[in-house]
């Protein structure tokens, strides 16, 4: 039944991504981030650009071939590549020994060394100053590598961090006076004046990064990128596309409120559209499943009831987070049948709202006095014409309050999506950030625009409640 569910949705949204034939050019599916300027990120319309990204639409119009990116975090895109849900990846991904072991990689299109950074109006020049200090850097990163082989040699403290914004805002705040981070990310900040700090020191241990396919998988593909990054790099077209992310055409930012609010208006409305179109289509599905299992759990039949606890129980009891997880990358490994992000988004959504929904149904029929089935039968009619005509207009009243207020569970839930990949208002709030470094302000507007949004649906139910009641 869920194979079907899948299937059908997947043929509705038509968001299986696969290399096509598009007209006389082939298509290849490509997992990106959006979140890791200058290399991938969206720019204050929505758009993807970045490094990366030009630097790839540039050999696809230079080769003869297509883009149809697939955006999700670092981690699970490699995860993704690695069970063929795209061709290729490009993601700033370094060069390594032990990521040859399952992908196969490119010519290097660029190097990346990491280098230090204090505030602009500190006293520190040199790696010697930050003797007994602390420094900042980033779990897992290149940068906290070569920190940690340092510290001894320079003798400062080191204190970690999970992202870029966190570790930034810490030297901001003063807690530590200095950081480490790869350098085009952070020349790229501080140029846009994203973060009020200054390089110190020599770029330290450059690393290749490369385009990847899965091992053994698109030879054809890398062929064309090597032949178009060497054309770029021949034509020139390469520097300027280099020159534009971390060269003195960068332009600063307008850090205020307002500012940050007008200049990502349209990527935040972009970011809620997709909210609102995952919530309705994940609802869809939730009330007619929910229903319907709402309804074989009251129902005299023990095979039926049997069936509806059981599945109640399954997706009460499994996080979304494994649910999405298992429907975007599970699924695919165990049948072959891949699916979009937005197409697992739904799923993930509808199947676990569907639970919910049904106990609300459940609810709301036990709600009704047994005397009015038993008033209905002694009228002689049916049970099933006495459920549809007596019992569920008056148990309709009781459950819509819970039935809002599942919609409202469901559309803050989508923010669990951004794991696969699913671009809708919070992860387009992380993306903005992770440009902008203006977490306050940025999170401010996002929670604004929620509480906005439930308020009116609140409102809504209140005005539906009190019709049906007269």
């Amino acid at each position: 039944m869920l194979l079907f569910l899948f299937s059908i949705l997947g043929s509705l949204t038509g968001l299986q991504v696969k290399a096509t034939e598009s007209g006389d050019q082939e298509t290849y599916s490509i997992i990106t981030s959006s979140d890791y300027a200058p290399f991938e990120f969206t720019d204050n319309k929505g758009e993807l650009v970045g490094i990366d990204i030009e630097i790839l639409e540039a050999i696809a119009e230079e080769e003869g071939f297509e883009i149809e990116y697939k955006l999700m975090p670092f981690s699970s895109g490699l995860q993704a590549l690695e069970s063929n849900q795209a061709d290729g990846m490009i993601a700033a991904m370094g060069i390594t020994d032990e990521r040859k072991n399952s992908f196969d990689f490119s010519d290097p299109y660029f190097e990346v060394g990491s280098m230090f950074a204090v505030k602009k109006d500190s006293s520190f020049e040199s790696l010697e100053d930050l003797e007994g200090q602390m420094v900042a850097t980033k779990i897992g990163s290149q940068g906290a590598d070569i920190a940690n082989r340092l510290q001894e040699e320079y003798g400062y403290k080191i204190t970690t961090f999970e992202d870029s914004v966190n570790m930034y805002q810490d030297v901001i705040a003063g807690n530590s006076q200095a950081v480490i981070e790869d350098y085009p990310v952070m020349a790229y900040a501080a140029k846009t004046g994203a973060v009020d700090l200054r390089l110190i020191g020599e770029e330290i241990d450059q690393l290749p990064l490369g385009f990847a396919v899965n091992k053994g998988q698109n030879p054809e593909l890398l062929e064309k990128f090597n032949a178009g990054l060497a054309k770029l790099k021949e034509s020139g077209q390469y520097d300027e596309i280099i020159n534009r992310y971390v060269g003195d055409e960068v332009e600063a930012m307008d850090k205020s409120f307002i500012g940050q609010f007008v200049a990502n208006f349209p990527a935040l409305m972009k970011g809620l559209g997709k909210t609102v179109i995952v919530t309705i289509l994940s609802l869809l599905i939730a009330f007619i499943l929910g229903i319907i299992l709402g309804l074989f759990n009251s129902s005299s039949n023990k095979l039926l009831s049997t069936i509806s606890s059981f599945y109640i129980d399954i997706m009460r009891g499994l996080p979304l987070l494994v649910l999405a997880f298992f429907i975007y990358f599970g699924v695919p490994q165990m049948t072959g049948m891949k699916f979009s992000n937005m197409t697992a988004g739904v799923l993930t959504l509808g199947l676990n709202a569907a639970a919910y929904i049904a106990e609300i149904v459940r609810g709301g029929i036990q709600s009704i006095a047994k005397g009015q089935m038993e008033a209905g039968r002694s009228l002689g009619l049916t049970r099933k014409t006495t459920l549809r005509k007596i019992v569920l207009p008056q148990a309709l009243k009781i459950m819509i309050p819970s039935f809002v207020n599942q919609l409202i569970i469901t559309l803050k839930d989508t923010s669990v999506l951004s794991v696969i990949g699913l671009v809708e208002l919070t992860q387009t709030g992380r993306i903005i950030i992770a440009r902008t470094y203006q977490s306050g302000s940025m999170w401010l507007i996002v929670g604004m625009i929620y509480v906005v949004i439930i308020t009116i649906l609140s409102k809504l139910s209140n005005r539906l409640e009190k019709e049906l009641r007269v």
